[in-house]
């Protein structure tokens, strides 16, 4: 009664008593949580055509079906009802004080009230991170209070499931993302059950851009399947040896597809046989280097970073007993050069194909979690097809990536922190984002064992006050209540899913309507960046097969061929080598005139510092439409405007090394 007089107070709300509006269901369970928001969601798009709304890219639905089915306690829904779906794991009860989980990630000694419907006494909270906060009906809450695309990542970890001390299932990691893929198309189902049937829920799986604008111009919710786990498709390594292969590679991405995943990372907290890791911070990051040891029989190595990104500082915290027991005998984690901040593995040859893969699919990359070395690898690999496909999701990239994610047409999220941090990161990168015209996100993470936005406080001078109205002002927003307990973000943090709304009016107190409206044009450039992935079609490279020529050849092998021709043969197994001094060049013959606008340069270990690209299409008059003093080698891309050309000239200035130069593929595209 309280907040329908509010209500009226704030202003009229679409529907009328006898009408209870689409949104809401025709058959909701009893008793079950409430949702505390009344007024008709928005639909359609603004006078750009453009959807609105908040996107969240990074978030676990279904972990509580991961890593042995007892780590994460309680279940986004059940057909047994809120009481079956919000309850303890078994051994929780009757204090708390088996949950050696819960001791390891909050402290303390674990005890905790297990019970959960209907009193709700220790969780869910902000730093509990073993108990379910995504209720199906809190979901709901965030998409009535403007959330409109929703990126579920199905996450598991082998080793922490085979080293927890409670589980009911399993450790086989795709095994247990095919069952949070189900799962999550069982919840779909549950909730369009409560709307009438089939389709017309609000929680709307999609597997294409265009499906899931159709859903936000709906005023439903669009949900993304993505994947982050340690050894997708059984791609570990042990000592350092690949345990799967390309056809494994093809294999799990052909099935993850058909599952309905569009975006996926590579590789998570392990380095494996894909690419190396971003490594964790501290006493968590020594934990995590002791998985790495089991998982792969090598502990991190470092080296000295050669640019401005590193990756985390592992830290020099020793192990707890109960990590050192995990340890073989004799085994001790090793210490870390303070300057040593980068890990020494980067992409690998599988996690290449891997990448080339996910693109060929039209998927997208998550780079949070790779190694420095692997994202820089990953950003030339997409540069050099002009790929957008690349998402940060959840502020566990090198934040100097940037603007060259921005440029390549990719999206950022940030972690969900606490509305001052997460208001002076969004600040700090707002030139960009104005100057590259794109919108925001966050990432929640919520059952990902992160933590939450604590409470401010019941005293800060700036409270959430409740009832406050949506971002696009057509909802009005009360404090959330399920089962006898409700919580208020002032005094509880963000608990659970459904404080969302509640943080983004947070943010809008302490950042500024700046930093919400950036949020508010989320869903849009997410989608964006999807469908340009969707439509990218793969350049003719008009260098492939093409007569080249060059000012010599390295010749120290009867055996090896390294002639000019090696670098235009389609193999990038094979590489063009000159003699051992600064002044060379690599000449190709198109054939024709033809428009060029990017080549690519893949160089060998002997790369060129220094170098510049010629073109002409006559061969006496050369024109410079390229050039760098600053190569670090790698995979290179030039890009620069279309002129015509039947002739390409690489002339190397600066070896990079003491050899000569060495490119092991040259692509030429006409734009």
């Amino acid at each position: 009664m309280l907040l329908a007089v509010v209500a009226m107070v704030l202003g009229p709300v679409p529907a009328s008593a006898a009408d209870p509006g689409w949104w809401n269901p025709v058959a909701r369970p009893a008793p079950d949580s409430d949702i505390n928001v009344t007024g008709e969601p928005f639909k359609g798009t603004d006078s750009q055509g453009r959807v609105r709304g908040f996107v969240d890219t990074h978030d676990h639905l279904m972990s509580n079906e991961g890593f042995g089915g007892r780590l994460i306690c309680g279940k986004p829904f059940s057909e047994a009802g809120v009481a079956d779906a919000l309850k303890d794991c078994p051994e929780h009860y009757p204090d708390g004080t088996l949950a050696i989980f819960d001791f390891i990630t909050k402290g303390g000694d674990g005890k905790h009230d297990p019970n959960g419907w209907p009193t709700f006494k220790d969780w869910p909270a902000h730093d509990s991170l073993t108990h379910q906060q995504n209720y199906y009906a809190w979901v709901e809450r965030a998409w009535r209070g403007g959330q409109r695309v929703l990126v579920n990542d199905l996450v598991t970890n082998g080793v922490i499931c085979s080293v927890y001390f409670f589980k009911d299932r399993g450790c086989d990691e795709m095994t247990a993302i095919r069952l949070e893929a189900q799962k999550t198309y069982d919840m779909q189902a549950y909730i369009d059950k409560m709307y009438g049937g089939p389709g017309k829920g609000w929680f709307r799986i999609v597997t294409d851009s265009a499906q899931a604008r159709d859903v936000v111009q709906q005023g439903k919710l669009a949900v993304v399947l993505g994947v982050e786990t340690s050894e997708p498709f059984g791609c570990k390594q042990i000592l350092d040896i690949a345990q799967c292969s390309k056809a494994d590679i093809d294999r799990g991405l052909d099935e993850l597809y058909r599952l309905g995943v569009r975006s996926m990372f590579l590789c998570h907290k392990f380095d494996n046989a894909l690419c190396g890791v971003r490594f964790d911070e501290g006493a968590l990051g020594t934990a995590i280097n002791a998985g790495q040891f089991l998982s792969t029989g090598t502990f991190w190595k470092t080296e000295k970073c050669t640019g401005p990104q590193h990756d985390n500082p592992i830290g020099l915290a020793a192990a707890t007993p109960a990590v050192q027991s995990k340890l073989p005998a004799g085994v001790a984690i090793p210490s870390y050069a303070a300057d040593a901040q980068c890990n020494t593995r980067g992409l690998t040859e599988l996690g290449e194909y891997a990448v080339r893969g996910m693109m060929k699919r039209k998927m997208m990359l998550e780079v949070d979690h790779m190694s420095v070395k692997a994202a820089g690898r990953s950003f030339d690999i997409m540069e050099s097809e002009s790929y957008p496909g690349v998402i940060s999701s959840h502020s566990w990239m090198d934040m100097d990536w940037t603007e060259r994610v921005y440029k390549l047409g990719g999206f950022i999220a940030s972690y969900m922190s606490g509305a001052e941090g997460f208001s002076a990161e969004a600040k700090r990168t707002d030139a960009l984002r104005d100057k590259y015209n794109v919108g925001y996100g966050y990432g929640t993470d919520m059952n990902g064992v992160g933590g939450w936005p604590g409470p401010r406080g019941a005293d800060t001078p700036n409270p959430v006050r409740y009832p406050f109205r949506s971002t696009d002002g057509g909802s009005v927003i009360d404090r959330q209540t399920t089962g006898s307990r409700t919580w208020d973000l002032n005094t509880d943090g963000a608990a659970h899913y459904g404080l969302v709304p509640d943080w983004i009016e947070d943010i809008r107190l302490v950042g500024g309507q700046g930093v919400v409206d950036d949020l508010f044009k989320g869903a849009e450039s997410y989608l964006t960046t999807w469908g340009n992935s969707e439509k990218h079609k793969s350049g003719v490279n008009l260098a492939t097969g093409s007569p080249a020529s060059a000012s010599s050849a390295e010749w120290w092998n009867p055996f090896v061929n390294f002639s000019p021709g090696r670098a235009v043969d389609g193999d990038s197994g094979t590489r063009w080598a000159s003699e051992w001094n600064d002044n060379q060049w690599l000449r190709i013959d198109l054939g024709s005139a033809n428009r060029v606008g990017r080549i690519t340069l893949d160089w060998e270990a002997a790369y060129g510092k220094a170098y510049r690209i010629e073109v002409s299409t006559d061969d006496t008059n050369w024109q410079t439409v390229w050039s760098t003093t600053a190569s670090d080698g790698g995979l290179d891309t030039a890009r620069f405007s279309g002129v015509p050309a039947r002739y390409v000239r690489i002339q190397g200035l600066q070896r990079g090394t003491k050899w000569g130069y060495s490119l092991h593929e040259v692509g030429v595209f006409s734009s």
